[in-house]
């Protein structure tokens, strides 16, 4: 039996989540449950990121502890597993004491270990949002006269992804050597050992290593940020968020009760075959992760697969922009499998993609109500008329479905969770298709041509339920116990209505 290990990133809880964290979510799971489904033995992990800047800065605008800030968010987070349907095996907390501080904190002493850690005084822009520090080519033009300006060029500058001023900061910190490591991680990633989905994004970290990496902080003074994983040996001293927040990764994977250099021995045996991450902490994840896994002596994840943002109005959504739609609310309204479809047929797996009610609209009733639900119904419905139906499948039928569920299991593997759901709605509508031409309920048809028409039908619906299965486990359920085939006999019992039409939606 293969094994699979797949992440999401882990989310920042300074607030609750929105449908960027849903679809990145959705990703991983259909990646997870494929792997269960072709008989591997797959592990999900997910979880929070609880330390860092931004979690004491609402703490102190609440005028409450940093651990209630992520106590109830970090809940909020666990929830999706529920109304998402997610197949997680576990959920990572990074404010565990227990679990999750003794593998930071040995990732720690290996790298310093290996000679990679040393301290220095630093002056530098630090963005909150992103919770690191950026350069003068990382800040862009503020949109709407907001109030940061370099003078030396007369213009005001910000974080593109916050469009928020970052911090003139100056400390003394403990710095990771991640500029030893360009040459290794470059050659990681050209020769996909460490593969990064999509091209585009390969190209995108392979054109930052070629410019060389730079050392980077990794530690905070405790004095001004106590919320977070204390540096080994040196109690002045937090580690930065993502020194510790990568950690999750091994912390996260069924760590052993011992904890610690244990849990760094699971992580030996199999490293993650995918992390499932957003493009805008590609860096981290391509470059400071892999960066610590080489200095820690661990080997490297085999994939990272990159998607892009929700937009909303052609903008990022964000919780710092205040533009995000609550999936919790989706899923009330809508039901969670149709809001599944949405995210993962409507949103391009590795590219940005517009959210509106109005397309959630035309997605449902054009493609779940109108397509998936009426073929389930027709089909089942003459089916059960019908009674048991045996014989074999027309080859036209036959070659038609082995070649669209091979397309549809080749654009999963390739990371275009979109294309793949594409490959089976023509499934489907080759299923109409063929039953539209073939008319069994017409009274001038044969009863051999009828009982060969509905076969044909049922087959291709039940195969359908089973490629639906990592993306509308459900739908697919309900689909799959209404179908019973066995030697050759198949019966089926008519399926209600599966997606029913909606109004127009009001926001």
């Amino acid at each position: 039996m293969s094994k699979f290990y797949v992440t999401t990133s882990i989310a920042y809880v300074n607030a609750p989540p929105h449908i960027g964290f849903a679809l990145e979510s959705l990703q991983a799971d259909v990646l997870a449950r494929y792997h269960k489904q072709k008989g591997d033995e797959s592990f999900f992990l997910t979880g929070t990121d609880e330390h860092g800047a931004k979690i004491a800065k609402v703490a102190d605008e609440r005028g409450i502890s940093p651990k209630q800030v992520v106590d109830e968010n970090a809940i909020r987070f666990k929830e999706l597993k529920g109304a998402l349907n997610l197949s997680w095996d576990n959920f990572i907390r990074t404010s565990d004491q227990k679990i999750h501080w003794p593998v930071a904190q040995e990732m720690w002493r290996r790298l310093e270990k290996a000679g990679d850690l040393y301290r220095k005084s630093y002056e530098g822009l630090y963005c909150v949002g992103h919770e690191a520090f950026v350069t003068q080519k990382d800040l862009v033009p503020a949109v709407n006269g907001r109030n940061h300006s370099d003078q030396s060029i007369g213009v005001t500058l910000v974080c593109a992804d916050h469009q928020k001023e970052p911090e003139l900061i100056k400390e003394e910190n403990w710095f990771f050597k991640l500029s030893k490591y360009t040459g290794e991680i470059e050659s990681r990633i050209k020769n996909d050992e460490l593969r990064i989905v999509p091209e585009s994004r390969k190209n995108e970290i392979l054109s930052l290593l070629k410019e060389g990496l730079e050392d980077v902080s990794f530690s905070r003074p405790s004095k001004d940020l106590p919320w977070g994983v204390p540096v080994p040996g040196d109690d002045t001293q937090t580690m930065y968020v993502w020194a510790d927040a990568l950690s999750n990764y091994i912390s996260g994977y069924a760590c052993p009760p011992a904890g610690g250099a244990d849990c760094l021995k699971k992580w030996e045996q199999h490293p993650a075959d995918v992390h499932v991450i957003g493009k805008d902490i590609l860096r981290f994840h391509a470059a400071i992760w892999p960066g610590m896994l080489l200095s820690a002596g661990l080997p490297l994840p085999k994939a990272i697969y990159v998607h892009g943002h929700i937009l909303s109005g052609g903008r990022k959504m964000s919780k710092s922009l205040g533009n995000v739609v609550d999936p919790f609310e989706l899923v009330d309204k809508y039901s969670a499998d149709s809001v599944r479809y949405y995210l993962l047929r409507e949103i391009p797996s590795s590219a940005d993609g517009d959210f509106s009610y109005e397309k959630f609209e035309e997605r449902y009733n054009g493609d779940l109500a109108n397509g998936l639900g009426n073929f389930a119904a027709r089909v089942s419905t003459l089916a059960d008329k019908l009674g048991e139906l045996s014989g074999g499948l027309d080859g036209m039928v036959e070659q038609k479905i082995k070649e669209l569920v091979g397309k549809a299991n080749q654009k999963l593997g390739e990371f275009k969770l979109h294309e793949s759901l594409s490959a089976i709605w023509e499934l489907l509508h080759f299923g109409d298709q063929y039953l539209n031409e073939n008319k069994p309920w017409d009274k001038s048809v044969s009863e051999g041509n009828k009982q060969q028409a509905i076969h044909n039908s049922v087959v291709i619906l039940d195969n359908v339920a089973s490629l639906l299965l990592p993306f509308l486990p459900e739908t697919s359920a309900k689909i799959s116990k209404a179908i019973r085939i066995e030697g050759g006999k198949i019966e089926v019992e008519k399926i209600s209505n599966l997606f029913p039409r909606m109004e127009k939606i009001k926001t």
